[in-house]
């Protein structure tokens, strides 16, 4: 009887282990420059025809190999990096299956040259089959050179898209791992068109205006927070600069970029109430956890990582972005991006911290625990009401302008939303209780969302046919017009507008302090301005309104003083 099991071919298997890991140029690219990392190189240089289809060449000026180590590399499941099972948990490495170099090799004409700095080594491979191995003259470090990918694999060539399209995703590669390493320079050239040019050592906020663009990097807050086992650094966008297309997120964790849609998520989350749905803001986001409570040898291609706790890192990337967007940092400045300060201890940081402690800490050393609790009055620096509409007062390091309104909406969403997911809030009653006529949809909204509106302060019956009775209303300022305030809102949900929301109560909140705030136009007192700002800086998202607009506007002095022509 004949077998029916056989042991695969090495070209076979070889073949199938370049479909794991090498599925387009893009990914040559990676496992490329990721060995190029792992050598120590500083310097990397990629260079591409067609797309990746014609030619592929990573140089490097890392460690090199000798003539035997060259030879060796080629073989499956050949590394420097593991030694042991026990290797693999908290693996430091990009590469460490051992197959990047073989599988390339076995669908292409394969190239390298290397030196450990001694005599160096060349040596060619065709289709996995190696050719040629001969000395040759290189400086320390390797060369590897992918001529015609694919090309003894045509069922595959066919699906490779266009030469654009795979030269945008070899950019893509790179571009990713010169974020991930700001201590190293890369060069791109495209069709002898050089693409991308960083330079080795920058510091982190430099690296990321050269990649995504300073534009995009002028929209960004930086984060640093921990707690527990994990650290989260980085920078996000701010809510107003948020769009729905567009958007770009790059996730690292213990200097690996991976890719992770609840991560994202979990950093979306942060930033509740202070964007509006459907966009989608940049998110750039370093996770420090122990090696051993993650694990990255999950995916061929090394692009998804497992937690160990994953609950316990996805509340603090949430907890992190929100912390980001609380701070005075986080408001809108004037004037043109620069790199941000590195540290906590930064001067825009100090700038911050000063900010509260000069101006929000009350004149009786008290400090408020809640919005609710904050003092009528409590630091002596001059507000003024500009276009009854701004709040402008000087800080240690420049001016602050506040929007009434965005401020006030701020405060009283956050103070609705601990009444509905709480207690009650406090409501006056009407010595003369408001009779509204309303539409048939109003009427039923009123029905279906009587318990909210009780939570938020209004009391209302029907009262016969179209009719309502209000006997009782919130209080949120002086100027407030509690019977528009109820219709609006009551209009808001007839027509539905909290339906599609992922969080109802957020958005039945949102609305609510949208028409109960204070309005452009109505002038303040100082006892007012200033309990105003002294609940706005204990809420969590100061710097942002309910809609991702900003409640706070800086003008550093720096830039003050550039626009007068004194710097």
């Amino acid at each position: 009887m004949s077998r029916r099991i056989a042991i695969l071919p090495d070209a076979v298997a070889d073949q199938i282990a370049a479909g794991e890991v090498v599925e387009r140029p893009a990914s040559v690219v990676k496992e490329l420059v990721e060995n190029a990392l792992d050598a120590g190189a500083r310097h990397v240089r990629v260079s591409i025809e067609n797309g990746g289809k014609t030619l592929i060449q990573v140089s490097d000026d890392g460690g090199g190999m000798g003539r035997d180590d060259a030879v060796l590399a080629l073989d499956r499941h050949a590394t420097s990096k593991l030694r042991s099972v026990a290797d693999l948990v908290g693996v430091a490495t990009f590469g460490f299956r051992g197959e990047a170099l073989p599988a390339i090799a076995s669908v292409a004409r394969f190239e390298l040259a290397t030196s450990d700095g001694e005599v160096g080594t060349a040596l060619t491979v065709t289709g996995g089959r190696l050719d040629h191995v001969a000395d040759a003259v290189r400086q320390r470090g390797t060369t590897i050179t992918v001529r015609s990918l694919f090309f003894n694999t045509p069922a595959r060539r066919k699906f490779l898209r266009s030469a654009a399209s795979e030269t945008r995703a070899a950019h893509d590669i790179l571009a990713t791992l010169a974020l991930a390493h700001p201590e190293v320079g890369f060069e791109l050239e495209t069709d002898a068109t050089r693409r991308l040019t960083v330079a080795p050592d920058q510091e982190p906020e430099e690296r990321l205006a050269a990649v995504w663009g300073r534009q995009l990097a002028g929209t960004l807050v930086p984060v640093s927070y921990a707690a527990g086992a994990f650290r989260v650094a980085g920078y996000v966008q701010r809510p107003g600069d948020a769009q729905p297309t567009g958007r770009r997120t790059q996730l690292f964790v213990n200097g690996r970029p991976f890719k992770d849609p609840f991560l994202v998520r979990a950093a979306e989350a942060g930033y509740r109430s202070a964007i509006h749905p459907g966009d989608r803001p940049s998110v750039y986001l370093r996770i420090e956890a122990a090696p051993a409570d993650v694990d990255v040898n999950v995916h061929p291609a090394k692009l998804e990582v497992r937690f160990r706790d994953r609950i316990g890192v996805e509340r603090v990337v949430e907890e992190s972005v929100r912390h980001a967007l609380g701070a005075l940092l986080a408001a809108a400045p004037v004037g043109d991006w620069r790199p941000l300060p590195v540290g906590s201890g930064s001067g825009a940081a100090a700038f911050a911290e000063g900010a509260m402690d000069q101006l929000f800490a009350p004149a009786d050393g008290a400090v408020p625990t809640s919005a609710d609790q904050a003092p009528p009055h409590g630091f002596e620096a001059p507000l003024v009401q500009m276009f009854d509409t701004y709040i402008v007062y000087e800080a240690p390091d420049g001016i602050v302008i506040v929007d009434q309104h965005s401020a006030h909406e701020r405060v009283l969403y956050e103070t609705v939303m601990a009444q509905l997911t709480g207690g009650d809030a406090p409501a006056q009653r009407l010595l003369l209780p408001l009779t509204l006529e309303l539409t048939d949809e109003e009427l039923d909204a009123v029905e279906r969302h009587g318990d909210e509106l009780r939570r938020i302060g209004f009391e209302a019956e029907a009262f016969g046919g179209r009719a309502v009775v209000v006997h009782a209303v919130p209080s949120p300022h002086p100027r407030f017009d509690a019977g528009a305030c109820f219709r609006e809102l009551v209009a808001d949900l007839a027509r539905g507008r909290f339906g599609g929301w992922a969080n109802r109560l957020e958005r039945f909140a949102a609305s609510y302090a949208c028409h109960a705030a204070v309005k452009a136009g109505d002038r303040l007192e100082q006892r007012e301005m200033r309990h105003l700002l002294l609940r706005l800086f204990a809420s969590d998202l100061a710097p942002h309104d309910v809609h991702g607009r900003a409640t706070i506007v800086q003008l550093p002095r720096e830039e003050l003083e550039r626009r007068f022509g004194r710097r």
